[in-house]
């Protein structure tokens, strides 16, 4: 079998003559962030498209054709585990599969979890698309026909020629704990432990196995967002809503707030600055999955506080217009589950991790100027006039007019705050859709969010390292190491030109380290260096102590705005403890490099000890100081 027979899988997301508008809608609605049972969810969304008479929302994982390569019958073919989190696409993924791989669609759409397809060269594949509903709950007994298959599994991956294949889907917590559950024998014990080792060390094969290890929980948030986002808008569906024959209906005309997100949705700038946000994720080691990508997106045009279950249906469209309602469905608060309830949207794990740039919370003075006082203030009302008062929607509406007018003339405090305060942190998040790119310098865009370095982390570290190949610019080096040396110091360190490495004479890792230990310089010499550089995927801080020695930290989001912020003097206690820790640790790797490069060349002192103490000149820099002593005998 060629591989161009079956490497794309085309994916057609066609309609029923029996669709509606109505009935898209309440499909749709099924992606949202209602109460479910996610472990059915694809079983679910399958039966819910039926009745609408639409496809569900589908699209070719960036993973298929590498996992339908390993059933390439022209190439060496291996068996294939699929795992992740909840709604990385795993039991979809096997469904592609199986359909590339000519299976039979009636066992496809089946729920059973297991099927099996007989290979053109005559051999078997055993497909297990979900583990968890396989293999026998904790607590009873395992038939023995489940303990042989997977016994057959655990021998054939470490076979130089297997009789059968499988393609196993199972969360990395579920894998893990069946292959402890079995009965144990050789096979069972080597394959848990390469499970193991996969995982920690994050690999696709091990030598001499049989394997194929696809971790779909490391695959890039932002590359799912945009195979998501693009599926989702040009989904068959919405011509059902918002075509000619259409506009004259309230439900999705021009003032329906279920037209007006989907519009919005559509925006080039608000889609460029969610997917920041999604990428910026994966650089901060949170993954987002597909199911929660399209729980935002649905959430984003459908979400209303006042609806049942928070999402609009076309029966609710009438009476949100009628009763002045339409701009609490902005789309920029629904993008981060502001219409649902806390703790509904602290359970879902993207508006859990977008909550963490407090995008909403945080602003500055002149934002805050712009939004409160920009009608009336001449220097701002241009910027008032673009952002908001030509946005009456979800901008300056009547509602927000209102309630701006009594917070600036009101006489009781709490009283002209209660209603305005919500509507200024909704106009803070809309901003950050909304703010131009020729702009964002100006009106410090990211100084909307907790991460006020962000942006620069993006454009000027992981663009030039990832795409142009490029060393990061000298001063960004130059503010972490100042970072750095301030927190290894203790003091208000300025040199950047070199990390200085100190200790304490109770211990390294004591606030304040006056002890010099040594200084590295940041500029190549003498096998010494201080850079950053891209491994696997990230961007990495790699100090040089000598040729032969050398230590990496990661240089991820919090990392990276912590080690600024403490640069130009602030230590932010959002998120200090952790990041302080990180850092101390990399000392602690430092300082024993230091010690292992100084037995290699022979700089160990053993009877007369010499002590410097690092005190800082008028201009931030230290200086040490030599205290000599001898042990006595």
């Amino acid at each position: 079998m060629q591989l161009s027979i079956f490497a794309s899988v085309v994916t057609e997301q066609t309609l029923d003559p029996s669709a509606t508008a109505e009935s898209w809608i309440k499909f749709v609605r099924q992606y949202g962030p209602i109460p479910r049972n996610d472990s059915a969810f694809e079983e679910h969304i399958n039966k819910a498209s039926r009745r609408a008479g639409v496809m569900p929302i589908r699209f070719q994982h960036p993973l298929l054709t590498d996992v339908l390569s390993c059933f390439n019958l022209t190439e060496e073919v291996r068996s294939v585990v699929l795992t992740g989190h909840a709604g990385d696409g795993k039991t979809n993924l096997c469904h592609r599969v199986w359909q590339g791989l000519g299976g039979d669609p009636a066992l496809s759409d089946s729920s059973a979890p297991y099927i099996r397809h007989q290979l053109p060269n005559g051999l078997m594949l055993h497909v297990i698309r979900d583990l968890s509903a396989w293999v026998p709950s904790q607590g009873s007994e395992w038939e023995p026909e489940k303990v042989d298959l997977l016994t057959r599994f655990s021998e054939s991956i470490h076979s130089q020629n297997p009789t059968e294949y499988f393609l196993i889907a199972g969360n990395d917590g579920q894998l893990i704990e069946t292959w402890k559950r079995l009965p144990e024998n050789l096979a069972i014990q080597k394959t848990r432990l390469l499970f193991e080792d996969l995982l920690v060390e994050d690999r696709q094969q091990s030598d001499g196995v049989q394997l194929s290890f696809f971790n779909l929980s490391r695959s890039s948030s932002a590359v799912l967002f945009d195979s998501c986002i693009t599926a989702f808008l040009s989904h068959p569906g919405w011509q059902l809503c918002f075509n000619e024959g259409n506009d004259t209906r309230i439900e999705y005309n021009e003032y329906s707030p279920i037209y007006i997100n989907y519009k919005r949705l559509q925006d080039s700038l608000l889609q460029s600055r969610l997917r920041k946000l999604f990428e910026l994720c994966d650089y901060n080691d949170i993954h987002i999955p597909i199911r929660e990508i399209l729980a935002l997106l649905a959430n984003a045009i459908l979400g209303h506080p006042k609806v049942t279950d928070r999402l609009m249906l076309p029966t609710d469209v009438r009476t949100i217009i009628h009763d002045r309602l339409v701009p609490q469905a902005s789309i920029y608060d629904n993008i981060f589950g502001i219409n649902l309830t806390d703790s509904r949207r602290d359970s879902i794990g993207v508006f859990s991790a977008l909550s963490r740039f407090r995008i909403g919370e945080e602003t500055s003075n002149r934002i805050d100027n712009l939004l409160i006082y920009g009608n009336t203030d001449e220097t701002l009302t241009p910027y008032f006039t673009k952002y908001l008062a030509n946005d009456p929607i979800y901008g300056a509406s009547e509602a927000y007019l209102r309630e701006q007018s009594i917070y600036i003339e009101g006489v009781d405090d709490d009283d002209r705050s209660k209603g305005f305060l919500p509507m200024l942190a909704s106009q803070r998040r809309a901003l950050f859709f909304k703010i131009a790119e020729e702009e964002v310098l100006e009106l410090k865009l990211w100084h909307l969010t907790v991460f006020s370095y962000a942006g620069e982390y993006l454009e000027k570290v992981i663009k030039p390292l990832k795409t142009k190949k490029v060393p990061v610019e000298r001063d960004i080096v130059g503010r972490l190491v100042r970072g750095i040396n301030r927190v290894f110091v203790g003091m208000l360190v300025n040199s950047d030109r070199e990390l200085f490495l100190g200790s304490s004479l109770h211990a390294s890792g004591a606030r304040v380290c006056r002890v010099f230990e040594d200084n590295i310089s940041v500029r190549p010499k003498n096998g010494q260096s201080v850079k950053v550089d891209w491994y696997n995927n990230r961007p990495i801080l790699n100090v040089s102590l000598s040729n032969n020695h050398l230590e990496s930290l990661t240089l991820n989001l919090v990392r990276y705005e912590f080690l600024s912020r403490v640069a130009e003097g602030a230590l932010p206690s959002s998120f200090s403890k952790e990041c302080y820790e990180d850092v101390m640790s990399f000392k602690s790797k430092l300082l024993k490099r230091l010690t292992l490069r100084r037995q290699e060349d022979g700089s160990v002192e053993e009877e007369q000890h010499v002590f410097q103490r690092m005190v800082l000149d008028d201009n931030g820099n230290p200086i040490p100081r030599e205290i000599n002593f001898t042990m006595p005998d």
